[in-house]
């Protein structure tokens, strides 16, 4: 009579188990971890140190196109000045429809 329970106790073990994954599956999809900090203030880091390695690559390439650019002295031409040989100065307000109402469509085309 001995081994009874013992053998008993295996499929009750297994079946407690089963309960307790659901409890805890069902538990941790309703209160999910919150995401962790380092995880974000890494990204920041790296998003900084990306963004300060572009504006050295820019810094770069524009030195060395400075002749291109029509500038001198390594300045960045203005938002406005375009730097294109035949469209000096254009402003994106210079080309814009006039007024704020709705500009009119753009023709159909067919090719």
């Amino acid at each position: 009579m001995g081994d009874i329970p013992l053998a008993l106790s295996i499929p009750v073990l297994v079946f407690a188990v089963g309960i307790y994954a659901g409890c805890e599956t069902w538990w941790r999809r309703r209160h999910p971890a919150p995401p962790s900090p380092y995880t974000h203030q890494a990204a920041r880091l790296s998003e900084r140190e990306m963004v300060a390695s572009a504006e050295e690559i820019v810094d770069g390439a524009h030195a060395r196109l400075e002749g291109f650019y029509g500038t001198s002295g390594g300045a960045i031409p203005a938002a406005g000045a375009t730097g294109v040989l035949g469209a000096p100065g254009l402003t994106p307000a210079a080309v814009a429809s006039p007024g704020r109402g709705r500009s009119q469509p753009a023709s159909a085309r067919r090719g």
